[in-house]
């Protein structure tokens, strides 16, 4: 049988310090030559909605150690609207009921077949904010107990969960430029997690003198400054547009995620561009040079030294994800949906055939 999960049953059965224990168990196998990771591809066509591109996303990875192989697939229809003066890469909802698409694909590398199919959402922000976990688990001070933000989105929840997993905070500050959604978020994960946060009226204010300075944005501009840096402290970002290169050249230790970078785009001709919409991001790598930084990979095999004082500074730009990710996740939501008999099953026929393909 092939195994149906939805995100809220996702939302349900893992958990953060699971996904963050999987992945670094993941990265070890992948550092030893043991696991696959093919990059992202990007491919874009005309659509029916005026001023938007059709994108097909896919990404994928093979995790032998716990069975699975992963492809991550995205159907979208994108705009680039100008947003406060920008341009922004808006995905529409434009599916029936308002709704984007995103599918996980997960199969048996045993037998080929596939074990299950879920939603995107829940899983890719828990694996993004795993990552940043590990990030933290091996760059920030033992000692830190206080978390600053930038952002109060969709992905930020995962970020402060992670750094909450590995490190005993007690206090978090919050900065988005909304102060309606800032509040929210900090009355919403005030309660969930126990925890003192504090919605604050500027970056600065959220980030300068914390022991954790994390940016969860999906800003195309920088959103960090230099001078916030204090002693100590260890900063990141989820988006490489996020962190300006003097302040990341400023760390003592900087850490990429992964070298395995997105692939050009391939698309059909006369369509809208996209590339003004990666903002800073160009800038970034060439000035880091992004082919040559050392990466989380390295600091969990020991290649590379992690933090050997309390007044050093790291930064971790959690820069692509990969398919690999869900591989590795994948395999624990569906062994606790086995456990806990969540989600719903279909022949596995339905997926497979009796034709040489």
């Amino acid at each position: 049988m092939t195994l149906i999960l939805s995100n809220e049953e996702i939302d349900k059965i893992i958990t953060m310090p699971e996904c963050i224990d999987v992945l670094e168990e993941a990265y070890v196998e992948y550092d030893a030559g043991r696991g696959v990771v093919r990059a992202r591809t990007d491919t874009l066509a005309p659509t029916a909605m005026e001023g938007a591109v059709y994108a097909l996303k896919s990404a994928d990875g093979i995790a032998p150690k716990f069975k699975t192989s992963a492809v991550r697939i995205n159907s979208d229809i994108i705009t680039c609207p100008v947003i406060d003066g920008a341009p922004r890469r808006v995905k529409v909802p434009a599916a029936p009921n308002n709704r984007w698409v995103g599918l996980v694909l997960l199969f048996n590398t045993d037998t080929g077949e596939p074990t299950a199919i879920f939603p995107d959402g829940v899983m890719q922000r828990m694996r993004v904010g795993a990552t940043s976990g590990l990030g933290v688990k091996y760059l920030a001070r033992e000692n830190a107990k206080t978390v600053g933000m930038i952002g109060s989105g969709w992905q930020a929840g995962a970020q402060l969960m992670a750094a909450c997993a590995v490190r005993d905070i007690e206090t978090v500050k919050i900065y988005s430029p909304n102060k309606e959604n800032r509040d929210a978020f900090c009355a919403e994960y005030s309660e969930r997690m126990n925890l003192e946060i504090i919605p604050v009226d500027s970056g600065e204010a959220a980030m300068k003198g914390m022991d954790i300075a994390m940016c969860s944005t999906s800003a195309l501009d920088y959103i960090f400054d230099k001078s916030w840096i204090t002693p100590g402290m260890h900063f990141c970002c989820i988006k490489v547009s996020e962190i300006p290169p003097d302040a990341i050249l400023a760390a003592d230790l900087m850490f990429i995620h992964n070298r395995e970078d997105k692939q050009p785009i391939i698309s059909t001709k006369d369509l809208p561009s996209l590339e003004k919409v990666r903002g800073k991001e160009d800038e970034v790598k060439k000035a880091i040079n992004f082919d040559v930084a050392p990466t989380l990979f390295d600091l969990i095999s020991g290649r590379k030294e992690g933090r050997t004082s309390d007044e050093q500074t790291s930064c971790f730009i959690n820069n692509t994800g990969t398919g690999y990710q869900f591989a590795a996740v994948g395999a624990v939501a569906v062994r606790k949906a086995k456990e806990l008999g969540v989600g719903n099953e279909l022949p596995t026929d339905w997926f497979t055939e009796d034709v040489h393909p």
